[in-house]
């Protein structure tokens, strides 16, 4: 199966250019079987997928995975699943300590990693002062992002070496705010 796992829509993030519906046409067409939703900081265009389902059963063969791409005080941005049914609002409001993230999200059976590792300095775990002075965290996150179409070939190469010397399995998506 392929899935984009780092989409962000409209519905939820303010740079986002793309409705849900149309994000899901696109990557059908492409072949994709599935997307991860990781707006920032918030599960709006999660939410509008669901009002999208209760109008219509076009999209059933599709499958859409509950994220946020979250902006830690500390670390860069981290990206977040989470079971579909929970509905955790913290989560919605940026800004929480990466380590106090990491115990929320493994609490209620959610799944995390640094999205763009070794991308913008401000916004990049790999980049942030936390993981320089504390490289045990590495091994609490679930994956690491090691494919970004928004990234240099140089950092996805770190990213995949990250992902590779941790043990980590690798996420990859487009970032993707546009069509």
């Amino acid at each position: 199966m392929r899935f984009d796992l780092h989409c962000h829509t409209k519905n939820g993030s303010l740079d986002g250019r793309i409705d849900i519906e149309d994000y899901i046409r696109i990557l059908k067409q492409k072949g994709f079987d599935g997307m991860l939703v990781t707006d920032h900081n918030t599960y709006n265009g999660y939410r509008a997928w669901k009002e999208l389902r209760k109008k219509t059963d076009e999209y059933d063969d599709f499958v859409i995975l509950k994220g946020v791409e979250y902006d830690t005080i500390d670390a860069g941005h981290i990206l977040v699943v989470m079971p579909d049914n929970l509905k955790l609002r913290i989560l919605e409001v940026r800004g929480l300590p990466v380590q106090l993230l990491i115990k929320i999200v493994h609490r209620y059976d959610g799944i995390l990693g640094p999205a763009h590792p070794f991308g913008a300095k401000f916004l990049s775990a790999m980049c942030s002062e936390k993981l320089k002075k504390d490289k045990g965290l590495i091994h609490q996150f679930d994956f690491v992002e090691a494919f970004n179409t928004c990234e240099l070939p140089e950092s996805n190469r770190k990213a995949r070496e990250l992902a590779a010397k941790y043990k980590k399995p690798a996420f990859g998506g487009s970032d993707s705010h546009r069509e």
